[in-house]
């Protein structure tokens, strides 16, 4: 949404992230609410995701103008790309095959929360790329139960990191109305049709997904794009 906010919509960059979070908002409701009627939503781990992002998803979206954000955006790119590239082994990874992650699973939830709740604020992401990938490859969940848990999770802190960028000024009331209405739609039909797919060709979507977003990521942005 943000590349498209940015070139097509003509949105500041700032304005840009925060009118996408506010779809992120609306995408986290709807398609929670979806995979939740199909009895897709861990929501003990939901509950630990959301407290670790909804305290950081503030802290993002104020830290915008102060970081260097695009060495930032590089560093996600990459560690985006290596997940897309570890999901389709998840089978053979050794604490998968043998049950999940054990006491740790507590650690990568927290660890998970916090940095989706971070890259949400700040980049108007809806912090599912680093929840999802977690919840598969540390968890071992299946890859519907992971995308209903992680959406779930992201309600709050998506709401939270919206609000902020109200308050900043960041949310073009033009544009997030119609950008809403879109994504509720399309939250709810995805959430069915995934919640019926193959759980293997599902992951190797999201995969395929993962990778097309971190190299958007990897890539400069034009010097007219920075303002």
């Amino acid at each position: 949404m943000v590349p498209l906010l940015v070139g097509w919509a003509k949105l500041r960059q700032h304005e840009a992230h925060g009118t996408s979070l506010t779809a992120v908002a609306g995408t986290a409701v709807v398609g929670g609410t979806s995979y939740a009627l199909g009895g897709s939503v861990d929501y003990v781990a939901a509950v630990v995701l959301l407290t670790a992002a909804m305290i950081t998803a503030r802290i993002g979206a104020g830290y915008m103008a102060k970081i260097d954000a695009d060495k930032l955006r590089r560093s996600y790119g990459y560690f985006l790309i290596f997940m897309a590239l570890l999901l389709p082994f998840k089978s053979h990874l050794p604490h998968v095959a043998s049950g999940g992650a054990g006491a740790l699973s507590w650690l990568i939830l927290i660890i998970a929360g916090s940095i989706a709740g971070f890259m949400a604020g700040l980049f108007g992401s809806g912090g599912g790329a680093v929840m999802v990938p977690a919840l598969v490859l540390g968890d071992g969940l299946p890859q519907q139960l992971a995308q209903g848990t992680a959406l779930t999770a992201m309600v709050v802190p998506a709401l939270v990191g919206a609000y902020t960028h109200w308050r900043l000024g960041n949310v073009n009331r033009r544009v997030a109305p119609a950008l809403i209405a879109g994504v509720i739609v399309g939250a709810f039909l995805g959430g069915r049709v995934a919640l019926d797919m193959p759980e293997g060709i599902l992951r190797g979507i999201f995969a395929v997904v993962l990778m097309w977003t971190g190299v958007r990521y990897l890539r400069p942005k034009k010097a007219g794009r920075q303002k």
